[in-house]
């Protein structure tokens, strides 16, 4: 007999000891049912494997769950330690109990020839018998599909992922997009900008598009540019109060603009910083609060819903905002927005640029001892001029409030308390409450007081996994004293909103809500505003 054939004899007991232990059952019999019931596919096997990570073993002592008791521990022992062709568990296990599929020793069985190749070329391996070398024949015969099928996946795989290497976009950068289809309109009486005109109660369908591409050089900072378009309307415009606006509308004619484009990166591993070169917002920079609402493609309906006004301080500039322990149950946040939301930042004309023109400083600190209850307390001074735009509280509450001396430059401090509040897996309370003094810097010596508050509800889940009951009442910026008198606001504003996002798929969302603005402008002689909407969002 050739030294070829007696090689192949001295391997065979490492077969017949891999046909017993790598079903990791005592008897197939009993494992059957159970492989009826829930057979594993290779794709499966392949994220296994590469889940698990065993670790090869030379010992069958370093098994925390094999005692020389065991039956079969013996003929365990022999094949780890003659063989080297039994690996284990990275928390010191063999679970030698457990059912696996007909793939799985598919796989453990070509492991184990591999293993009988190399101790055949090195000719290292003990004398076997006959007995063993049939062994060997009949098992290579009986799973020869099922090897045949495993070594043809895996070739697949590598074909797909060399062609998806070849083909892919970018291997820094990913593309995250969202498109949102409305249907909304405004209702009600009259106007409610004074002018006697009925509510313009047309119903309309519009789209708002969003592609941002998301690159990282590091692993751990992210490169934002952010393509945007659309036609939804303003429904300020329709009701005679920027009350009335949607948290998402935008209309650019449906023209393409670069609206966003910002860098983030860790400064340390306690220190996060993003620079914002174009369209720059707080609320996105640091912690804002309202988590289930925030978003304007899947949070409120309403613009004033999102999150306090407070976020919006100097939105539309350029600047850079720092967080200190962003992940600790204690955090601090500094920022600085300059240019307005006419980015003037970028000019070096007189009442512009970077230090000249509009900006805001900004300071938080943010408590979250737990995922369930977070606080924030915040502090923003601000100026505004008429290059830049005045516009205290980006349309979210009355006229006077945005204005309220006038289109001249104003400063203002700003305080603001936010809290979340958690009380289970489910149910989530929260809301805000703020105050502003704003100074008029141009004309007649005036000051003015501004108040505003929100309370909001969120039932998680409800009636299907993923979607989400919203309910919020508040009332919007309110200028309560002003030494301009015909600016300040006499009566009070009510903010009443009700959505409900059901999630369709896992990348589409519906959203039908309502939103009631009684007495808008502040105003108790204004007719009260509806504005009813379906909001329909896909991410992908």
């Amino acid at each position: 007999m050739t030294k070829l054939f007696w090689n192949w004899l001295k391997l065979s007991p490492v077969v017949f000891a891999t046909a017993l232990f790598a079903t990791n059952s005592a008897f197939a019999g009993e494992v059957q049912k159970d492989l009826n019931q829930d057979a594993t596919s290779v794709a499966q096997l392949s994220q296994n494997s590469s889940g698990n990570n065993m670790g090869q073993v030379t010992s069958v002592s370093q098994f925390s769950d094999v005692q020389p008791t065991d039956w079969a521990f013996q003929a365990l022992q022999s094949l780890v330690e003659r063989y080297g062709c039994i690996a284990g568990y990275p928390n010191g296990t063999y679970r030698g109990n457990r059912a696996l599929t007909r793939y799985e020793f598919a796989a453990g069985l070509n492991a184990c020839l591999d293993r009988v190749n190399e101790l055949i070329a090195t000719a290292t391996a003990d004398l076997v018998t006959k007995e063993d070398l049939a062994t060997l024949q009949r098992l290579q015969e009986e799973f020869s599909a099922e090897l045949a099928t495993l070594r043809g996946r895996v070739d697949a795989l590598e074909a797909r992922t060399a062609e998806l290497e070849a083909n892919q976009f970018s291997t820094t950068t990913k593309l995250v997009g969202e498109a949102i289809f409305n249907v909304g309109g405004a209702f009600g009486d009259e106007k409610a900008n004074g002018t006697g005109d009925d509510v313009d109660d047309n119903i309309t369908f519009s789209n708002r598009v969003r592609l941002s591409l998301n690159s990282s050089f590091t692993g751990t900072d992210q490169l934002q540019t952010r393509l945007q378009s659309g036609n939804l309307t303003n429904f300020g415009t329709a009701a005679g109060t920027n009350m009335a606006r949607l948290g998402y509308d935008n209309d650019t004619d449906n023209e393409v603009q670069i609206d966003k484009l910002n860098y983030a990166f860790n400064l340390s591993d306690a220190i996060r910083v993003k620079v914002d070169a174009n369209n720059g917002e707080y609320y996105e920079n640091i912690n804002n609060f309202n988590p289930d609402f925030a978003s304007s493609g899947r949070g409120a309906l309403s613009r004033y819903g999102r999150f306090s006004p407070i976020y919006r301080q100097g939105s539309g500039g350029a600047g850079l905002t720092v967080t200190f322990n962003p992940k600790g149950s204690l955090s601090a946040s500094v920022g600085y927005l300059a240019g307005g939301r006419t980015n003037d930042a970028s000019s070096p004309l007189a009442g512009e640029g970077l230090f000249d023109g509009n900006y805001s400083a900004l300071a938080q600190i943010a408590f979250q001892p737990s995922e369930s209850f977070n606080v924030g307390l915040t502090y923003v001074r601000t100026y505004q001029n008429s290059q830049g735009g005045v516009n205290l509280f980006e349309s979210t509450g009355s006229a006077f409030a945005s204005q309220p001396f006038g289109a001249v430059a104003t400063s203002s401090n700003n305080y603001g308390a936010q809290v979340n509040f958690r009380a289970s897996s489910k149910l989530a309370i929260g809301g805000w409450v703020g105050y502003t003094t704003a100074e008029a810097e141009a004309g007649p010596d005036a000051d003015a007081d501004i108040w505003y508050w929100m309370a909001n509800l969120a039932l998680r889940d409800f009636g299907k996994e993923g979607n989400l009951l919203g309910i919020f009442f508040g009332q919007p910026p309110k200028v309560t004293s002003n030494d301009i008198g015909a600016r300040e606001d006499d009566g009070t504003s009510y903010h009443l909103e009700a959505l409900y996002r059901y999630q369709l798929t896992d990348n589409i969302a519906v959203t039908p809500g309502v939103l009631v603005i009684f007495n808008p402008e502040h105003n108790d002689n204004n007719d009260t505003v509806y504005v009813g909407t379906l909001r329909t969002t896909f991410t992908f």
